[in-house]
């Protein structure tokens, strides 16, 4: 597999072998000694698996009491997927990386402990399934505000339009209000 680092660093793209032929591919999605050796050492906990429709966007979410770090990828469909560094400690504290997921490339983007992690549909639907190093914490989820711009993440949104958001994430918290991490 190849790993490529983001403009930030701790974000990795990670882009996985494939074999393919007429009859189809095969990749391995998770390889513990392979990712460890790019430096994913965390243990997984949980999986899970959405489907959202076009235009809809998920996010920013992250837990400060329960961190997760985050391996994504689609199975079908594209996400403009996104992550922000809410480490007050680091030098890109505030800052946004974002990248395509989609069937046909089939990479995966790490987004570890610290982070705020969305994704913006553009294909006409995606399942999107990543691995966890933490359970979900619903008492503990925060959610940053998607179009704060003090972070300017700049969406691929469809013609301009606004995306579709969960009553929860239209009422995301701004960045200056939002809790971070040491």
């Amino acid at each position: 597999m190849k790993i490529a680092r983001t403009e930030i660093g701790d974000v990795l793209l990670v882009e996985p072998v494939v074999h393919g032929d007429d009859r189809g591919f095969f990749l391995e999605s998770w390889h513990a000694a392979r990712y460890a050796e790019a430096g994913i050492v965390l243990p997984f906990v949980q999986d899970n698996h959405s489907r959202s429709v076009r235009g809809t966007l998920r996010g920013l979410h992250y837990q400060v009491v329960r961190p997760q770090g985050k391996l994504v990828r689609v199975v079908r469909g594209a996400i403009f997927d996104v992550a922000v560094d809410l480490r007050r400690g680091s030098p890109t504290f505030g800052r946004w990386v974002g990248t395509v997921l989609s069937d046909e490339n089939r990479h995966q983007l790490w987004v570890p402990p610290g982070f705020a992690h969305g994704f913006y549909v553009t294909a006409d639907s995606a399942d999107v399934i990543y691995k966890c190093t933490d359970y979900y914490a619903r008492e503990h989820e925060s959610t940053l505000r998607w179009d704060d711009p003090a972070i300017g993440i700049e969406w691929p949104l469809a013609n301009g339009c606004a995306p579709r958001l969960s009553p929860k994430d239209a009422a995301g918290l701004a960045f200056e209000e939002a809790p971070t991490y040491p």
